[in-house]
């Protein structure tokens, strides 16, 4: 089975609220190697509450991606993807010793119970990530709507790709931060979005808590559009060069993006205080890693650490990969391409687990 997957590798398929990205990754030598990446913007009436509504919309611009402007060359059509955290369900049980087919019902019984949808309307896996010295096991389990998969997969369908895996996006975040900052410390993981901030606890081994917060990059260019008096183009550019750090006008663009940071602040120590209360055990959080689209705000890590009292910095997702002959994107760019790139590090061995 390995050797199939090998064989025929996969390539990271990101879609946004607003936009498309892909990666494709060679994982086989000692370093990591970017084959192709590329991303371009649609339409977003074409999804509504995580569903491709309008699949022509999406398939139009993927084509059009993937056959104009990537930079590099895709060498397969299979394609991992992730679900929207908002969307997906993610959660460590911790189970006595059981017989598979009892686990099997136990999950279910969990997924039954914690999510208030029909099982009939959801997609959910599981794996076991641990075998705990007592002989119980934890067991990651995973779910999302069908309605949600199923667009996503008519997309694909209609692409002509084939989707090898499927996984919410807290997982192919993680994966990136694992193989870019390997460290031993348990790390709050934020996921800066132009909708909405994702937040996750990564202990290492699993992802030991998760919150979605209402706040929005998007909303952070308006609110500096509106206090600066500028368009938003303007403002996106005042966001991006000089955003919280020392400027002429840094007491007005404090003022303005605050509100969205203050609400994104109280979640960061929501999730620490469950983390500490339920998930820890005894192990503090060691740092803050920021990423994502909205994550290139200057001075958010400062601001962060100030508050949180967690030393924060912005991820390097290129820190142990080689794009070899390729361009690199533009610094402000690669926080862009975080999902894309944890999808596509997904390799032959995990695939084939499936």
């Amino acid at each position: 089975m390995g050797i199939f997957y090998k064989d025929k590798p996969v390539f990271g398929f990101d879609i946004g609220r607003s936009s498309i990205k892909v990666m494709e990754i060679d994982m086989a030598g000692k370093q990591p190697l970017v084959k192709a990446y590329g991303s371009t913007t649609f339409d977003p009436v074409a999804i509504k509450d995580g569903v491709v509504v309008d699949h022509e919309i999406i398939v139009k611009a993927a084509h059009e991606l993937l056959e104009k402007k990537l930079i590099g060359n895709i060498s397969t059509n299979r394609v991992a993807v992730s679900l929207p955290n908002s969307h997906s369900f993610s959660r460590v049980l911790t189970l006595p010793q059981m017989s598979e087919k009892d686990l099997a019902s136990a999950v279910q019984a969990e997924v039954d119970q914690s999510i208030p949808m029909p099982m009939d309307e959801l997609y959910f896996d599981y794996s076991v990530i641990h075998e705990l010295e007592d002989g119980s096991r934890e067991v990651q389990v995973v779910a999302s709507p069908c309605s949600i998969v199923d667009s996503y997969i008519e997309v694909f369908n209609a692409l002509g790709l084939e989707a090898a895996i499927v996984e919410p996006n807290i997982a192919a975040v993680t994966r990136l931060v694992a193989h870019a900052e390997a460290h031993d410390v348990s790390t709050l993981i934020v996921d800066v979005g132009s909708t909405a901030c994702d937040i996750t606890i990564y202990d290492g081994s699993a992802v030991r808590a998760t919150g979605t917060v209402d706040c929005s990059s998007e909303r952070i260019t308006e609110n500096i559009a509106s206090s600066l008096n500028v368009s938003k183009e303007k403002a996106q550019n005042i966001k991006t060069r000089y955003g919280l750090e020392l400027s002429k006008k840094q007491k007005e663009i404090t003022a303005a993006v605050e509100p969205e940071l203050k609400k994104l602040v109280n979640e960061i120590r929501k999730v620490l205080r469950y983390f500490s209360d339920r998930e820890s055990k005894g192990d503090p959080i060691g740092q803050i890693i920021i990423l994502g689209g909205g994550a290139n705000l200057p001075g958010l890590s400062t601001y962060l650490t100030d508050r949180t009292r967690i030393p924060t910095r912005l991820c390097a997702p290129w820190e142990n990969v080689s794009f070899g002959r390729l361009q690199p994107p533009h610094e402000l760019e690669s926080t862009l391409y975080t999902t894309a790139s944890g999808l596509g590090m997904v390799d032959y061995r995990e695939l084939g687990k499936l």
